[in-house]
């Protein structure tokens, strides 16, 4: 077997092979073109038996990894976080393109779980509305907070709250009063009116769309209480493809929510995972936050460990972790019924 690391760059990429041990076998550079991506396969066809492995930065690899999984190659995605750790064991010491490559393949080669590459499906469409809903709301709360201050200084003690700022009412109610006021601060304010209204406008086209996305893709995760669109577009994008996990517990380590495991002598305990995606993370505890006040399911969890003794904030990352493995059923038994779905239509 014969791992081909890849460093990737916005020009070229850089490949390295290594055997079963991690000796370096050869190295070639191409452009980052579709012809370079040929020239890099035709190059690695003389292992019959490889293995590709990319660190993951899926904006410099994205190409590449789609060229190789549409030529039916194997290709793994290495965290970047691994790398340091691979460039200091080698003997070589530096940075470069070479080296990055090696490390690459030798990462792969000491942690054989890595994920496996797959191609882009829903999911990452659906990442990108849920991103860029997230990136013009940014955007939007920007604007309220400049054009509450400027009101602030027009109609001081009659300024409408901030939080109240989006609304169409409120919006048309301080064009009218902005429409009297002469200077450049009304006029920076009406200007900021007109910015957050067509912004809004974009944001509910957006959650439309989110919406009408989630509803196809993930029905059993919308049935759970407290999983909204917004969240379970979150969660399926933040995912990309739940059946890339092996079991709910290497879901729940990259969710963040399984406790770290601390041994001290004779003594064993866990301590917060702080690492892991925190955004699939702060969904999950959206999801659980909101069954504790509408006292569904999670409610009454959160009330069993309190009487065994539990504060509230270790009842609450306990109630993550069990939402983990619910949302891991959920989102596997949606990707099942939209394979047989498609299985039956490619047999019609």
């Amino acid at each position: 077997m014969v791992t081909i690391g890849a460093d990737s760059h916005k020009r070229t990429h850089t490949l390295v092979a290594v055997d079963e041990v991690g000796r370096k076998l050869a190295e070639r550079t191409a452009p980052a073109t579709p012809d370079g991506h040929l020239e890099l396969l035709r190059w690695a066809e003389q292992w019959p038996d490889r293995t590709f492995a990319l660190e993951d930065c899926r904006p410099l690899s994205r190409g590449l990894e789609r060229d190789l999984l549409r030529a039916g190659e194997r290709v793994r995605r290495v965290p970047p976080k691994l790398m340091a750790g691979a460039r200091r064991s080698g003997r070589e010491p530096g940075k470069s393109d070479p080296i990055d490559a090696l490390a690459v393949a030798r990462a792969v080669l000491r942690e054989p779980t890595l994920p496996v590459a797959r191609l882009d499906g829903p999911e990452r469409e659906l990442r990108l509305l849920v991103d860029h809903r997230d990136d013009l709301v940014a955007m939007r709360t920007q604007h309220e907070n400049r054009l509450h201050g400027h009101l602030h200084e027009l109609f001081p003690g009659a300024t409408p709250t901030r939080r109240t700022l989006a609304r169409p009412r409120v919006l048309a109610a301080l064009e009218q009063r902005l429409a009297a006021v002469e200077g450049p601060v009304a006029l920076i304010a009406g200007h900021l009116v007109g910015q957050i209204r067509q912004l809004t406008a974009t944001i509910d086209e957006l959650e439309r769309a989110i919406g009408q996305r989630v509803a196809v893709l993930a029905p059993s995760l919308l049935a759970l209480q407290g999983c909204g669109p917004l969240t379970a577009a979150k969660l399926l994008g933040e995912t990309a493809a739940i059946g890339r996990f092996r079991s709910a517990a290497a879901f729940a380590r990259h969710n963040g929510t399984a406790p770290v495991p601390v041994w001290s002598g004779n003594t064993t305990h866990v301590r917060l995972n702080r690492f892991g995606n925190r955004q699939l993370n702060a969904a999950l505890h959206r999801i659980g936050i909101t069954q504790i006040r509408l006292g569904g399911k999670g409610a009454r969890y959160v009330e069993k460990r309190l009487a065994q003794g539990n504060t509230r904030v270790q009842a609450i990352r306990a109630l993550r972790r069990q939402l983990s493995d619910e949302v891991y059923g959920r989102m596997r038994d949606d990707e099942a019924a939209r394979a047989a779905t498609s299985a039956l239509a490619a047999a019609a």
